[in-house]
This record gives C-alpha cells, structure tokens and sequence, in this order.
C-alpha cells in the first residue's frame, strides 16, 4: 500500500511540474498530511487527496493541449 501512495505522490509530483512549466498552475507541493498535495490555482492554494490532485492536474493539461492545437 505504501508504494502505491508513494508512486501516486511522483505520479502527481510530475504532473504538477508539468502544469507548472505550461504556466496553468502558480504553484504545488506536499500537503501538511501524507495524503494530502497542495495545488496553487488562480493565486488560491488548495488541497487534495492524491487521487483529485491527479485527476485535476491531467485535466488541466489535457484541456490546454486540445486548446493549443485548435489555434494551429
């Protein structure tokens, strides 16, 4: 169960820098709580299990590839 969570935690560590260099986030990082990942969105930082941090963070970056590729 513990590596589970700990490669949920990279999963989510990756996908935040990722969100981060694509400018959709201000901000990320480790909660206070194990199971907790803070996610700094429009200025306001947030916390979420592992799992909505994972789920939000594909979004987010799944919505702004679509969007780039309607410009082109």
């Amino acid at each position: 169960m513990n590596s589970i969570k700990t490669g949920l935690r990279s999963e989510v560590r990756e996908l935040a820098e990722t969100a981060f260099h694509q400018k959709l986030i201000s901000g990320y990082g480790d909660g206070q709580y194990s199971d907790k990942y803070q996610i700094v969105y429009k200025g306001k930082p947030k916390h979420f299990t592992l799992e909505r941090a994972r789920f939000i963070l594909k979004n987010l970056i799944s919505n702004n590839q679509e969007n780039h590729y309607s410009l082109e």
